[in-house]
């Protein structure tokens, strides 16, 4: 489900959609990054070693958006994990200004791709998903944006529990600007995680 909505003049509830604070020193300290972070992530010998979570969810070379994570959690920090993550996202190659319609599209591919995993991120030491599937997908559209240029997208799961996750999510524009605001719930099934006999 989505609600695009058409712009509109004339008085009604004032705008407010200001990043928290916390995010905003996250946009200001990497949005001027992203080529450096690149370099810094992918090109990391030990890459596979040291980020298995987050390249597990980048590793389909041959989707056609590109995905930085901020912050990537090393193997060492699993069992500290909290269920909360962000990425920098935009579509690969260049759509332009085009319709609105179509960065909208392209935005609800964006924005289900590894969202509903952020409800597993605490157990992902434990745990090994088996299963996973989304139930609902629902989207609110608040201002223009370009899916082709990066946004910061902020994932978390207030709740998980027998065999369902819920997780909400925002889309925010450079400028720090919430451009979309997205909530899933899901199916998530897990099986116990095999460990490597020491004998």
């Amino acid at each position: 489900m989505s609600s695009p909505q058409a712009p509109e003049d004339g008085q009604g509830c004032g705008d407010r959609g200001d990043p928290p604070r916390d995010l905003r020193s996250v946009l200001v300290t990497t949005v001027l990054n992203l080529e450096p972070l690149d370099e810094d992530l992918f090109r990391d010998p030990n890459l596979q070693k040291r980020y298995p979570v987050a390249l597990n969810r980048i590793a389909a070379q041959e989707v056609p958006i590109e995905i930085k994570p901020i912050n990537p959690s090393p193997l060492s920090q699993l069992q500290r994990m909290e269920p909360k993550q962000m990425f920098w996202v935009r579509a690969r190659g260049y759509i332009g200004e085009g319709d609105m319609k179509m960065h909208c599209c392209v935005a609800a591919y964006i924005s289900d791709y590894a969202f509903l995993g952020t409800a597993v991120l605490p157990h992902q030491w434990q745990h090994k998903v088996h299963f996973m599937v989304s139930l609902d997908h629902s989207m609110w559209f608040h201002t223009p944006f370009r899916a082709d240029h990066w946004m910061l997208y902020e994932c978390e799961s207030p709740w998980a529990g027998g065999s369902r996750g819920l997780v909400h999510g925002r889309l925010w524009r450079q400028d720090g600007v919430l451009a979309v605001t997205c909530a899933q719930e899901g199916v998530i099934r897990v099986k116990p995680q095999v460990s490597e006999s020491k004998l």
